[in-house]
């Protein structure tokens, strides 16, 4: 049977790394947005291909493409955080399967999670919360800035471009940033103290 147009894919493939082309289902759950595999292919180029030793966050981690993408490629570490009961037993499910042993899965609150991630230190924060929580994204931005390190790297989805004058008062800046269809993705860095756009 076809599937709608607009429904989401029932599963992603991982695009790179020692699990490269291994399957995750999608659930279908409100709101799920897997981000897709062209906007992941651009990110880790832009990230490079080899994140050996990194330590990351995928604070709304929904399919966990992000953060099984990462640990990949190498990570050390990858805390992935999601509401969701049924997408939390779904992520610890492939995590078994692929003995991911740097991915550790909670269930809980992703804003709560970069709180209490603040001072880490972290090489990168995956943030790509549902695009109907606008509210979400601003206290998400500045909450980032405080887990990475000066050097780290935070990434956004979003249903709207977010500029300079956006970044700036959250103490961060635009590094790379690309579009597709209804999403628009950025790769940013902390802002230099003193800096201005």
């Amino acid at each position: 049977m076809k599937k709608p147009a607009g429904a989401p894919p029932q599963e992603v493939r991982l695009l790179g790394g020692q699990w490269k082309r291994s399957k995750l289902p999608v659930a279908d759950r409100p709101g799920l947005r897997p981000t897709p595999s062209r906007v992941r292919e651009t990110l880790f180029n832009w990230l490079g291909q080899d994140l050996t030793g990194w330590r990351g966050l995928d604070a709304f981690a929904g399919t966990g493409a992000l953060g099984f993408e990462a640990a990949s490629r190498g990570a050390r570490e990858v805390v992935m955080v999601e509401q969701d009961p049924t997408l939390v037993v779904q992520l610890q499910t492939i995590r078994t399967r692929l003995k991911a042993e740097a991915v550790r899965v909670q269930r809980g609150d992703g804003l709560a999670a970069l709180r209490a991630a603040a001072g880490q230190g972290l090489d990168v924060v995956f943030l790509d919360p549902p695009f109907d929580a606008v509210n979400l994204f601003e206290p998400a931005l500045r909450a980032a800035r405080e887990a990475v390190s000066a050097e780290g790297f935070v990434y956004l989805e979003a249903p709207r471009p977010w500029v300079e004058a956006d970044l700036a008062p959250l103490g961060l800046s635009l590094h790379r940033h690309g579009r597709a269809g209804a999403v628009a993705f950025h790769l940013l860095h902390p802002a230099l103290p003193g800096a201005t756009g």
